[in-house]
C-alpha cells in the first residue's frame, strides 16, 4: 500500500520532532516523563534526515551543488549549535548537518569513485571518524550510506539501520547503567519509530518543488538554535 506522505511532509515532521527535542534539551529535565517523551519524538530527526540525504542524492540534478550547499550550511550552523550545546563558540561540537554532509560524500564516493572496494571501505571508515565531532556523528554517515546502497532492498536497508541504531542505543544504555541512572537514556529507543513511518507512510513523491521547501530547513535550523540559546540565557541564567 502506497504511503500518504511525500518528501516535503516527511521533512516537516522531522523538523517538528527536532524542535520538540531541542526544547526538551533546553528546558525540560531529561529524567522527567515529559522529557523522555519529548526526546523519544526527537529521535525521529537524525535518521529521517539521513534518509532524505540518500533520497536527495538519487534525485538531485547536480550532486556537486548539493554537497557544496550542505558543506556551507554545516559551517553556518556551527556557531549556533556550539552555543546551544556548550554555551561557547568555537568548540568541537558541530551540528547534524556536518555528518549528513559526510554521509553525502560517502555515497558519492562509493557510487562514482573507481577505487577498489577496500579503498572505498577505508574511506568510509575515515569519514565516520571525521564525523565524531558532529551531532548524530557516525550514525548519520552510515545511515545515509546504507539508505542509499540498499534503497531497493527494504529488508537489508532496515537490518543495516537497526544494527547501527542498536550500537548507539546499547552504548547509551550501558553508560547510563554505569553512572547509576539506568533509565536516563531510555528515550534512545525512539529511533526505531522511523522504521514504520518511512516504510508505510512515505510515498516516494517529492511534493511541491517551490524553493521555499528546499531552503526552509537550511535557514530554520541555525536560526532556531540561536533563538533557543538566547532564551536559555534570558530565562535560565
Amino acid at each position: 500500500m502506497k504511503g500518504i506522505l511525500n518528501r516535503n511532509q516527511i521533512k516537516y515532521i522531522a523538523i517538528i520532532a527536532m524542535i520538540i527535542d531541542h526544547i526538551a534539551w533546553t528546558f525540560v529535565p531529561i529524567t522527567s516523563v515529559l522529557g523522555q517523551v519529548m526526546h523519544v519524538i526527537g529521535r525521529l530527526t537524525g535518521p529521517t534526515m539521513a534518509f532524505m540525504i540518500a533520497e536527495g542524492y538519487v534525485h538531485t540534478r547536480d550532486v556537486k551543488k548539493y554537497a557544496v550547499r550542505l558543506g556551507i550550511f554545516a559551517l553556518i550552523s556551527w556557531p549556533p549549535f556550539s552555543l546551544f550545546e556548550n554555551g561557547v563558540w568555537p568548540s568541537l561540537s558541530l551540528s547534524v548537518i556536518y555528518p549528513l554532509f559526510l554521509g553525502l560524500i560517502a555515497v558519492w564516493m562509493w557510487d562514482k569513485s573507481e577505487a577498489s572496494k577496500g579503498s572505498k571501505i577505508a574511506a568510509l571508515v575515515g569519514l565516520c571518524i571525521l564525523s565524531i565531532v558532529g551531532d548524530w556523528a557516525f550514525m548519520d554517515v552510515l545511515w545515509v550510506f546504507f539508505f542509499y546502497i540498499y534503497r531497493d532492498r527494504p529488508k537489508a536497508k532496515w537490518i543495516a539501520f537497526s544494527i547501527v541504531a542498536l550500537f548507539e542505543v546499547g552504548f547509551s544504555q550501558l553508560m547510563s547503567i554505569t553512572t547509576g541512572h539506568p533509565f536516563r537514556q531510555a528515550f534512545q529507543w525512539g529511533v526505531f519509530l522511523v522504521i514504520p513511518i518511512l516504510s508505510y507512510c512515505y510515498n516516494g513523491e517529492p511534493g511541491s518543488k517551490k524553493p521555499f521547501h528546499k531552503w526552509f530547513f537550511y535557514i530554520f535550523y541555525p536560526g532556531h538554535l540561536l533563538i533557543l540559546y538566547i532564551l536559555k540565557c534570558i530565562f535560565l541564567k
